[in-house]
């Protein structure tokens, strides 16, 4: 029999736990219901049956039924259509690490939690492995088009700005250098796949970096487009260039684990160090070759 608990201070607790598993059951079968791959779909299943077995523990303690929170449930099913189950189950399982936290704090009066800690502690590491989706397998191929056409084309929209000070030009140069740069860029990740055989499809890994240079062109080059003042219009687009930097570092960061602050700082120092040298460049080529366009 579990304990009867008269603490009202303790009881909130535990009923602020008892929704954060029902919550996580309702997630979890969502997610099983919409994923396609059959092992991927019953370790989904699997847990959320745990995490409704811890429901039921905490219920025979409250006494009453606690609803999910249909808001964090939408969420989260939301984000796994957007960014892949990945990135969502592993942006759940650090919000899981929380009311592990409350679980320690409360084992001292109840001593089931060492169970059910265990059982969190032995599902958190089957879902870090379970999962096999296509897009964290041509992440390297995303990261190739993202890095290459922040770098490059930063810089070199930078070095137009200067050296041409006509925001229409300036557009037009950098759409042409950034469609280019793109079929160059998939075509040798085309190759690159070919050559290292490691599973991955070599059209679509092209495909990955080709269309991801694309986008980012495009995003680049808007302000220039739209806005007549050509320094108003690079100071947004190296402000958009920070932004992808840090959305994508921080989907690396979370779907890889990977270290997120290392990795942010890295790219944006990289893509700004360029943007200024290149800028740089077209005060020189301004000065000392006289281009007054």
């Amino acid at each position: 029999m579990p304990p009867q608990i008269t603490d009202p201070v303790l009881l909130s607790h535990i009923q602020d736990a008892q929704r954060e598993e029902i919550t996580e059951h309702a997630i979890y079968s969502g997610l099983a219901r919409i994923t396609a791959e059959p092992r991927n779909r019953q370790v989904l299943e699997q847990t959320a049956a745990v995490e409704y077995q811890h429901y039921e523990y905490w219920k025979r303690l409250t006494g009453k039924e606690i609803a999910p929170n249909r808001l964090r449930v939408t969420f989260f099913l939301l984000v796994c259509r957007i960014l892949g189950i990945t990135f969502g189950i592993k942006q759940l399982e650090r919000g899981e690490r929380r009311i592990q936290q409350v679980y320690r704090d409360l084992s001292a009066r109840i001593p089931d939690l060492e169970r059910i800690l265990q059982d969190e502690k032995e599902h958190e590491r089957e879902l870090i492995g379970l999962i096999n989706e296509e897009r964290l397998r041509y992440t390297g191929s995303v990261v190739l088009g993202l890095n290459d056409a922040l770098v490059e084309l930063t810089g070199a929209l930078a070095g137009f700005t200067f050296a041409l000070q006509n925001p229409q030009i300036i557009a037009v140069a950098g759409l042409i250098t950034g469609i280019a740069a793109a079929f160059s860029m998939a075509a040798a990740e085309y190759l690159s796949t070919k050559s290292e055989a490691d599973g991955r499809d070599p059209f679509r890994a092209a495909m990955y970096t080709g269309i991801t240079y694309l986008i980012t062109v495009i995003a680049l080059i808007s302000p220039f487009l739209v806005l007549a003042n050509v320094y108003l219009s690079l100071a947004i687009t190296l402000a958009t260039a920070l932004l992808v930097i840090l959305f994508f570092s921080y989907y690396i960061s979370v779907a890889r684990d990977l270290p997120f602050r290392k990795r942010f700082f890295e790219m944006a120092g990289i893509s700004l160090g360029v943007a200024a040298l290149s800028f740089l460049m077209g005060v020189l080529v301004r000065i000392f070759l006289g281009v007054n366009i």
